[in-house]
């Protein structure tokens, strides 16, 4: 890290005289977290992490988002921005951080789809979002740095360009969206569902943002279809399809992720293992018997 957290306590005029107790937030897969309370009343501060710059973070388009998504009602408000240190404190939301478990419960689909459509409906995101764009840009990184990436990859990926063309066939009107929705990224207050963390944020197709959703939490075709109905007004086969291409991108792209924070994060984790289980999941989709059905359905009206 290029700042601790007492650097940013002393760069925040307000809180000077005041009591201020810090703890780490744990658990966080690119920054590093905190709560700070400022004489008892918390506040969170993100502190980027070493090497995000590769990750095609862009914290000017992620402050401009996260600002949106707080006037969407969705995401917590911008309380102080140190642009220094890309250093964001953002207000503090009570609720408990969702898990894939908590995301299992009854009504989570329909609970979720609210959630998206606020967002969606909200202020336009500062740039756009494209995640077949990103596992370019991603796998340039890996081509520069020499980084490992899971064996088949680039013969697989020689199927992207249909999955392109079949999601341009009948495309759907941008809107705001997320694009990195596992469950840590959901808290639920009891009344509604909010959205954190807006660092891969941009304008882009909500069948992306119901696919990656979908994936992350690990739902099954139940689910997937509730949530696509509960957002839509029904499951239709071609929406059903788009969101399914959707889940092949979200993991052919996190894939490239984490094969890169394998190679320069500091943070304790298992990026690799990560990265084969989502290209596992991806290569398996690709080779599998109901890919081209997805093709086809998804240009239907």
């Amino acid at each position: 890290m290029s700042v601790d957290v007492d650097q940013i306590v002393a760069a925040v005029p307000e809180w000077a005289g005041r009591q201020v107790d810090a703890e780490e937030i744990v658990g966080g897969l690119t920054n590093h977290n905190y709560r700070v309370e400022i004489d008892g009343a918390p506040v969170f501060v993100r502190i980027p992490g070493d090497g995000t710059e590769l990750l095609a973070i862009d914290r000017g388009n992620e402050l401009a988002n996260s600002r949106a998504a707080a006037e969407a009602g969705v995401g917590p408000r911008v309380l102080h921005y140190l642009a220094a240190w890309d250093v964001m404190i953002l207000e503090w939301l009570p609720g408990r951080t969702l898990s894939n478990e908590a995301c299992l419960e009854p009504g989570m689909p329909e609970r979720i789809a609210e959630a998206l459509r606020r967002l969606h409906a909200g202020p336009r995101f500062r740039d756009d979002f494209d995640m077949i764009r990103l596992s370019e840009r991603y796998l340039r990184v890996v081509d520069e740095r020499a980084v490992q990436i899971p064996d088949g990859y680039r013969e697989h990926v020689r199927s992207i360009p249909r999955i392109e063309a079949a999601l341009a066939a009948r495309p759907l009107a941008t809107v705001p969206c997320h694009n990195d929705l596992l469950a840590a990224n959901y808290l639920d207050d009891g009344q509604r569902i909010w959205m954190v963390d807006y660092e891969y944020s941009g304008n882009g197709d909500p069948t992306f943002e119901l696919g990656n959703t979908c994936q992350e939490l690990g739902w099954d075709d139940a689910r997937a279809e509730a949530l696509c109905a509960a957002y839509f007004g029904r499951a239709s086969e071609a929406h059903l399809a788009r969101m399914r291409l959707q889940m092949v991108m979200s993991d052919v792209g996190w894939t490239l992720w984490a094969a890169i924070q394998a190679a320069v994060s500091a943070i304790d984790y298992d990026f690799w293992g990560w990265a084969e289980e989502r290209w596992a999941r991806a290569a398996g989709a690709l080779d599998g018997p109901d890919f081209e059905r997805w093709l086809r359905d998804a240009g239907r009206s």
